[in-house]
């Protein structure tokens, strides 16, 4: 007598095709997955699109706290004790497709299918990595810096495959919550990477691979540098010998 054996779990297939407690939405741009206060009572996987989470304070300031690409959930405080209550809102970015897994099912499916549980805790050290450099980059870096590297990840340098350099359309208003600055600050530094090459935009941005020179090696012109033919006589002597030399 034989004994059929269980198919291995297919993660992928599980995320892709709808079923028990589970369904595919399609979200308009600027709709909400789920909004600041609602019922925690399910987690979105995206499948294709672009997404961001806001949080507003009492006093009604909001503020971006990240930005969520294909291929990661939504929501994974739903799983978290007892249903509760979204600390922030999900919004869609651009048109996006997502599975929607209501709560009882996800929690069955990371219980009983291990190949899941292994999908879902890599993507949760992920997030948490990633919000442990979002604050290093908000206590150590420049705003400029900040900027550059919201705009790198937004078209995904450093993942697998071609990175996407035209990037979903996003305000400055947006990017200077996400940086802690000012529209104009943002507006500024926008000019100055154009101008230096590291990205194009008219609508639309397009990000360059040369921008990583602002992340890895700081490459940015000295604003505070004066040309040469401003520099005091004497100086302007000793630099031209420096190139004879």
């Amino acid at each position: 007598m034989t004994t059929s054996k269980k198919p291995a779990f297919d993660s992928g297939a599980f995320l892709a095709n709808a079923g028990l407690g589970k369904r595919i939405v399609q979200v308009k741009a600027k709709s909400a997955f789920f909004t600041q206060g609602g019922a925690a009572d399910c987690v979105y996987y995206l499948q294709s699109g672009r997404a961001k989470l806001t949080v507003v304070s009492k006093r009604g300031k909001e503020a971006t706290i990240t930005l969520i690409n294909a291929g990661e959930f939504i929501g994974e405080e739903a799983i978290a004790g007892a249903v509760g209550l979204r600390m922030a809102t999900a919004t869609a970015i651009t048109s996006c497709s997502a599975m929607k897994i209501e709560r009882a099912e996800m929690i069955r499916v990371l219980q009983e299918e291990h190949a899941f549980s292994d999908v879902f805790m890599k993507f949760l050290l992920a997030r948490s990595m990633r919000t442990q450099a979002d604050l290093v980059d908000q206590l150590f870096n420049s705003s400029e810096k900040r900027l550059a590297r919201i705009l790198l990840l937004m078209a995904e340098f450093g993942k697998a495959g071609e990175p996407e350099t035209l990037i979903p359309a996003i305000t400055q208003e947006t990017l200077a919550e996400m940086i802690g600055t000012t529209r104009s600050r943002v507006s500024f530094f926008m000019n100055r990477f154009r101008k230096l090459g590291f990205i194009e935009y008219n609508g639309r941005i397009r990000v360059h691979k040369s921008l990583l020179n602002v992340i890895l090696h700081d490459q940015l012109p000295d604003q505070n540098a004066l040309p040469v033919e401003r520099l005091p006589a004497a100086n302007r002597r000793l630099r031209k010998k420096d190139r004879s030399m």
